[in-house]
């Protein structure tokens, strides 16, 4: 089965999107206050929706050239935070120093499943849905 680029960059938005309904949901509905490694991850991913929205109608692939910079330091905060609350950054190096602490779990599911690997994942995607687009545009 041949994906083309503008169905993996459609997929990229698809995530983009359900991750910034989710993290709005979390904090406006649920009431979670996002700590501040929380705020930089949605300064790289709520832009994205836009940004990948514009390169799809009309299609456009320079648009990975303007949204793969974004997810790739969305995902490096991510992972950042995600080792923090796993204990293995110690709290004196992030740059929380007001609010929640960012080694806080709000929400557990199962056991395992905390906000931060949740967008560790959702950058994960995204970044793999992009470079694989990338792969597959034509130069």
């Amino acid at each position: 089965m041949k994906t083309s680029p503008w169905t993996l960059i459609f997929g990229a938005w698809l995530i983009a999107a359900m991750a910034t309904l989710g993290a709005l949901f979390m904090s406006e509905i649920m009431g979670f206050a996002p700590c501040v490694l929380c705020w930089y991850q949605r300064i790289f991913m709520f832009p994205l929706v836009f940004i990948l929205a514009a390169g799809l109608f009309p299609f456009d692939p320079k648009v990975l050239r303007y949204s793969l910079p974004l997810a790739v330091v969305g995902l490096l905060v991510a992972g950042f935070h995600l080792l923090l609350v796993a204990g293995y950054i110690p709290e004196s190096l992030t740059p929380c120093r007001q609010g929640i602490p960012c080694s806080t779990v709000q929400v557990e599911w199962l056991g395992f499943v905390t906000i931060p690997l949740l967008s560790f994942f959702a950058f994960l995607v995204v970044n793999a849905l992009l470079i694989t687009a990338y792969l597959k545009t034509p130069k």
